[in-house]
């Protein structure tokens, strides 16, 4: 009792937490009898918008044949049960750094979900499911520098590791004070614009979905992410992983996949690697900032035969350096920081990489574009 009532003023003062040790973390895919994943359905999309402090986002990622590249999420922000805000971001990379980015981040106003939580609207946009649950409408005109018109559709499998994809924090397993939630389409087929400025970028291509629920404060939650997404003509490789904060003895958490074509060829909880192989110190906020990194899935196919998987290389020079708090005064982040260890940074690159994918006795190597993140918090 006494450590939930430590956990809950943590909460409210946003200050960093006791160590609750091992027995506080129960990470997806480790009870007993937990599957390696979970096939994705289409009732596993549904928003759940919990009541209490929470960030709860859909996330697409567009890869398109003609090297441009595409980051857009809707963002429902609840602060603790008193305040919702929703959010639209896009991002674009052109080819080869050939214009600077476009960024833009737009509040929406008089958002509301469909009866059955699977479509999102607000003005000016909506998010809509198939009713065979297989893609995805994105429409916005919320910003001239973004109007959005994309089918995105999957062409593979997709999963949520374990049996529901939620890693839970509390002493309670059964009645956790936290929680995160992540499910993937490893593997989509994109089609439409972007008009950006005037100019209309065909996105025709590949893409990677992600809806993820983050229910509680994101420094409780974990201390470092790294998350990968592969995509190259026959092959996905999906990878998320954080480590906890202290409080949650350093737990290590991580969710992977593989997928081709009409096919998921390994996904599980437990096995795989992520190392930085090369690293220099940020100047600005003393991260150990990558340029080399390897990554690593292992485990069986359904039908049993080991599946393993490799990217090791250079991450080439950062697409973008992102201040987690640099909208938040400069006294207020200070404080934070000293009270919390809080000092969100996250580091995203693209580069082309060679997999290297062995079924069985058969092995397969091919190029493709890697997007990468680590993020460093506490």
């Amino acid at each position: 009792m006494f450590r939930w009532a430590q956990q809950q003023l943590a909460n409210v003062a946003g200050t960093q937490e006791p160590e609750y040790g091992p027995e506080a973390i129960h990470p997806v895919g480790k009870n007993a009898g937990d599957p390696a994943y979970t096939e994705l359905k289409k009732e596993h999309l549904k928003w759940k918008l919990v009541e209490q402090t929470c960030v709860e986002t859909q996330t697409y990622y567009l890869q398109a044949d003609s090297g441009h590249y595409c980051f857009m999420q809707v963002i429902y922000n609840n602060i603790a049960g008193l305040r919702i805000t929703t959010q639209f971001n896009v991002k674009i990379w052109y080819p080869n750094n050939e214009k600077p980015v476009v960024w833009t981040s737009d509040p929406l106003e008089n958002y509301g979900f469909d009866d059955d939580k699977f479509c999102f609207f607000a003005d000016g946009i909506s998010i809509e499911l198939s009713e065979d649950g297989s893609y995805y409408n994105i429409k916005s005109a919320r910003n001239d520098k973004s109007m959005v018109d994309i089918k995105f559709e999957r062409t593979a499998p997709g999963f949520l590791g374990g049996a529901d994809g939620t890693t839970n924090y509390g002493t309670d397993a059964k009645a956790p004070w936290g929680s995160m939630r992540h499910a993937f389409w490893p593997r989509a087929k994109v089609e439409g614009r972007i008009i950006t400025n005037g100019e209309q970028i065909d996105f025709k291509g590949r893409g990677m979905f992600s809806m993820a629920l983050q229910g509680m404060k994101p420094h409780h939650a974990a201390a470092r992410w790294n998350f990968v997404n592969f995509q190259s003509p026959s092959y996905s490789a999906i990878l998320m992983e954080f480590t906890t904060p202290a409080s949650y003895a350093s737990t290590l958490v991580r969710v992977s996949g593989i997928a081709t074509d009409g096919e998921l060829l390994l996904a599980n909880t437990n096995a795989g690697d992520v190392k930085h192989t090369a690293t220099k110190q940020d100047s600005e906020n003393d991260w150990p900032e990558p340029t080399s990194a390897s990554y690593v899935w292992e485990g069986k196919s359904d039908d049993g035969k080991e599946v393993s998987a490799q990217l090791e290389g250079s991450l080439g020079d950062r697409l973008d350096r992102i201040d987690v708090m640099a909208e938040v005064p400069g006294f207020v982040k200070a404080i934070v920081a000293t009270a919390a260890g809080t000092k969100p940074y996250i580091y995203q690159y693209k580069s082309k990489l060679t997999i290297k994918v062995k079924v069985g006795d058969e092995v397969k190597e091919e190029e493709g574009t890697l997007f990468a993140e680590a993020t460093f918090i506490s």
